[in-house]
């Protein structure tokens, strides 16, 4: 159980079968604890023809070169949230241009939603949890060996990073294409 007390009355809680499977349930006030993936946000950006990556100081993946992102927070969109990461971790203002893709994992506790956009303003410096920031030319995306033996989360993030920067490790005809 990942919560031990129910969040409406403070009693323990206690493992019951609801909707077909175990969940942390009330049995005071019956309140049922539904654990849900928060949103996360990857900006895709394109900076002078070349992509935009920080050095991750965080886990998952910390020391890894990724895309910058980061949790929605309540109140804002998907688009809001990727403008506000990217100009927090690389400073630059970006138009976003369009979704790359929907990613999931049974066992994450998030859900990435990966942005294409590109700079508008700004010039590039690390910031926020950024350890470092580079601009990466098509054809010359960092070799990164994969985390054997890491987390799942770690893993899958791996995947990710690896899925949305694959135009880029060709040459600038594939991404004109996209």
């Amino acid at each position: 159980m990942a919560h031990k007390f129910c969040p409406q009355c403070s009693t323990p809680l206690v493992l019951a079968k609801i909707h077909g499977r175990e969940r942390e349930t009330c049995p005071a006030c019956g309140e049922t604890v539904f654990h849900k993936p928060s949103p996360v946000v990857l900006a895709v950006i394109e900076h002078a023809e070349q992509l935009v990556l920080i050095r991750r100081n965080l886990d998952p993946l910390a020391g890894y070169w990724a895309p910058p992102g980061g949790y929605v927070e309540l109140g804002e969109s998907l688009e809001d949230a990727v403008v506000r990461e990217a100009r927090e971790e690389t400073g630059l203002e970006v138009a976003v241009d369009g979704l790359i893709g929907v990613y999931s994992q049974t066992g994450a506790r998030a859900v990435i939603l990966a942005f294409r956009a590109h700079s508008v303003a700004g010039e590039p410096v690390a910031g926020d949890d950024a350890g470092e920031i580079a601009l990466i030319a098509p054809g010359q995306l960092p070799m990164q060996p994969a985390p054997e033996g890491a987390p799942l989360l770690d893993r899958w993030f791996y995947d990710v990073i690896h899925e949305v920067t694959a135009p880029w490790k060709w040459g600038r005809q594939t991404l004109l294409r996209k």
